[in-house]
């Protein structure tokens, strides 16, 4: 099968995708910086903020981030040293490690969220306007769905 290769307008749209990318997750990671957080940890702190307990089995935390069990691990070993998150094993089966927000990890959170918020006003929100953000919505719905419901078809080599 012959290769498809972008025109000079895909491959445009995506090289400023992959650069911004990159250039947008460095300004957000460095206005956490001041709180003593890196991006990831920020993601950690929310995602346990919004879950019942305030705790998630390791291995759905994994996933959710999309880490390796040892890549969590390691997000979390300086974490759990700060006293943002505890490591607790179920009662039910030893087996299930659990992830627990803190309310020190808690207070970090409230600390650094409006901090994030503005950063995330300031970087993407105010340079895209309201049709912009409405167009951002729906274009990267348009790809979630995609990743969710992959095609049938085989990707060429």
């Amino acid at each position: 099968m012959a290769t498809k290769w972008l025109t000079a307008d895909e491959l445009s749209s995506w090289r400023t995708y992959i650069l911004t990318a990159h250039d947008l997750e460095a300004a957000l990671e460095a206005d956490l910086a001041p709180h003593g957080l890196s991006f990831g940890d920020y993601e950690v702190l929310v995602r346990l903020s919004e879950v019942d307990e305030r705790q998630m089995r390791m291995c759905d935390l994994s996933s959710a981030l999309q880490l390796s069990p040892s890549g969590l691990t390691r997000r979390l070993d300086a974490m759990v040293r700060n006293g943002w998150v505890s490591r607790a094993s179920s009662d039910a089966d030893r087996r299930v490690m659990y992830a627990r927000l803190t309310a020190a990890g808690l207070a970090k959170l409230e600390e650094a969220a409006p901090s994030h918020v503005a950063s995330v006003r300031r970087h993407v929100l105010e340079p895209l306007g309201a049709d912009g953000i409405e167009q951002l919505g729906e274009l990267f719905g348009r790809i979630r769905h995609h990743l969710d419901h992959p095609p049938h078809t085989k990707a060429p080599r």
